[in-house]
């Protein structure tokens, strides 16, 4: 059990002001949810939880634009700038998203895969390149429009509705030359972007992301420059880009809330990434309150002005200003909201959508006057070496950190702005090797993340209310290449007809879709569209796609009409059989 008084102190973030000469100095106790779990022992932490998830609980399963859709010049659509990166020879191998996994012409294929796994909702990225190739509204291409409307389409007549992300990293090139999210006019330009997306597929869409994990474009492209445009400024532009993401974001949700809402009646929110910042000593106060700087300088930038008060959090901006003291130059330039600005940001999402992955240890770190969030921020972030490993050197197992993130994302910020909390994207990448379709790691990650989703929920009485596995398949992992593995489902990128192959994973995730958690008597999966429930045992039939595939085999000999998975353990070991001959 927990205690009590940990669970009090967490309520606030300082406690004690003490009066020394003159002077006022703050005592932090406990920065908010921080610290509330530090006298959980291990054993109490792993405890596996059974059960269901609540009625109506929504599942979901994802794929990004440029990881997939490949076509990267069909019809005119305009170049990105990970189509440049890719071009320059940044990429693992250089390798390229030219092909991809041909998704721009495998609509039926794809969502055939879905259906099979008896996926509810589908989250998918729009390339805001192939609708506007110049980023601008004057560009329009038609078949890039029509391209997503099929896509749409085949989802709703699938019975799976879609959730769609209007910009994931692939900005346009030709809005990159004029200075991308540093150029203040791109905030007009992303608001007629989502204008004519809510006006084109609103109909038929009713959740929105705008953006997916905008601290990896402000950070990794502009801070850093280790993703494209791969600007390196970790001073001025990282910032700025920050700046105008938000307002972006802002001005799409009032257009959405202004023109469509009442019509369409969908939601419109922001899918925000971050780790977990675990203290590293839970018994030291410069640790709890190092971990929560890393939280602010990462989380906090994006979610407190749109969640909270329409600005930055105070700590953040605080920090920044003494740092830039301390150090007698500026290493951060923080812009400021206008009062105006801050009106028009507070409040604007309708969930807060979180894109989560890992943990990492952060202890207090004094002296340095580097540029940089943890050089700025007075923290150092570390890996703990007992850590399950994965093919990724960013990504260590460590499930308990959700369920704290998303207990701290409750208190810190959405006290203020009620909205429920949806995951967004939660998956693992492996490795290419000769056993690609037994992926145990992946679904052992899997277990135990959604597992910690569903204690949040019932024992933290945390409004979690959507879990979306990442990715439906394998695709162009950015820096990485096609040399690491997110997908539930394997795609030969060899062939040139890219199949498809299901690994044991996509199995797995079907079931925990179908009985809605862990127990295993079923229980009626999350089956809404537009409002209006579904039969959940029966799915619209539809023929496989043409293009062939290796799961095809799965498909033709199942006994059922409606799931080439559902029941069919035993195709899984002839498919892994068959696949391993032909190799």
């Amino acid at each position: 059990m927990y205690n009590v008084y940990e669970d009090i102190k967490c309520i606030y973030k300082y406690v004690l002001w003490v009066p020394t000469h003159n002077t006022v100095t703050l005592l932090s106790i406990c920065s908010i949810c921080v610290c509330k779990f530090r006298t959980q022992s291990p054993s109490e932490r792993d405890l596996f939880l059974n059960g269901s998830f609540p009625d109506g609980f929504q599942w979901a399963v994802s794929t990004e634009s440029f990881k997939v859709e490949g076509g990267w010049s069909e019809h005119r659509k305009g170049e990105t700038v990970w189509d440049r990166f890719g071009h320059e020879g940044h990429v693992f191998d250089n390798q390229t998203a030219d092909l991809a996994c041909d998704s721009y012409n495998k609509v039926d294929y794809d969502v055939y895969l879905l259906r099979g796994m008896r996926v509810p909702n589908y989250q998918f990225s729009i390339s805001w390149a192939r609708i506007f190739p110049t980023g601008q509204k004057e560009s329009l291409l038609k078949k890039g429009a029509l391209y997503y409307d099929k896509l749409i389409d085949t989802l709703l007549q699938s019975g799976i509705e879609p959730t769609v992300t209007l910009h994931h990293w692939d900005l346009p090139q030709a809005l990159q030359d004029y200075g991308g999210w540093t150029n203040d006019s791109i905030v007009g330009a992303f608001k007629d972007f989502a204008d004519f997306c809510f006006s084109r597929f609103g109909d038929r869409v009713k959740t929105w992301n705008t953006f997916s994990s905008p601290w990896v474009v402000s950070n990794s492209g502009y801070g850093t420059g280790e993703y494209p445009p791969g600007i390196k400024d970790p001073i001025v532009s990282s910032y700025q880009v920050t700046h105008n993401m938000i307002k972006a974001h802002a001005e799409a949700w009032h257009v959405y809330n202004e023109k469509y809402r009442k019509q369409q009646g969908g939601k419109v929110g922001i899918a925000l990434n971050s780790d977990w910042a675990e203290p590293k000593n839970s018994a030291s106060n410069q640790d709890i309150e190092a971990a929560e700087r890393y939280l602010s300088f990462t989380l906090g930038g994006f979610a407190y002005p749109i969640f909270v008060d329409g600005d930055y959090p105070a700590l953040l901006k605080r920090h920044i200003d003494q740092k830039n003291i301390e150090c007698g130059k500026e290493v951060a330039r923080l812009p400021v909201f206008t009062q105006a600005e801050r009106q028009r940001i507070r409040g604007t999402a309708d969930f807060f959508g979180l894109n989560h992955h890992t943990t990492r240890l952060v202890n207090y770190s004094r002296g340095s006057c580097t540029p940089g969030p943890e050089g700025v921020g007075d923290f150092q972030a570390h890996i703990d070496p007992s850590w399950p490993t994965t093919a990724s050197s960013q990504i260590q197992s460590v499930p308990w950190g959700l369920r704290r993130l998303v207990n701290y994302i409750a208190a810190e910020y959405l006290s203020v702005t009620t909205v429920p909390i949806y995951i967004t994207g939660n998956g693992v990448p492996t490795e290419y090797s000769s056993d690609v379709l037994n992926d145990t790691q992946r679904i052992d990650f899997l277990k135990a993340y959604i597992n910690e989703a569903m204690k949040a929920i019932k024992l933290d009485s945390v409004a979690v209310q959507r879990f979306t596995v990442q990715s439906l398949i394998d695709g162009f992992e950015g820096l990485q290449g096609y040399s690491q593995r997110f997908g539930l489902h394997f795609v030969n990128f060899e062939n040139s007809n890219r199949p498809r192959t299901p690994k044991a994973s996509a199995y797995y995730v079907s079931q925990v879709i179908e009985r809605n958690g862990f127990e295993e008597t079923r229980a009626s999966p999350f089956r809404y569209i537009f409002g209006k429930e579904k039969e959940s045992s029966r799915l619209a039939h539809l023929p496989p796609s043409e293009v062939p595939s290796k799961s095809k085999v799965v498909w033709e000999k199942s006994t059922t009409t409606v799931s080439p998975y559902h029941g069919q353990e035993f195709c899984l070991t002839e498919l892994q059989e068959k696949s391993m001959r032909q190799d």
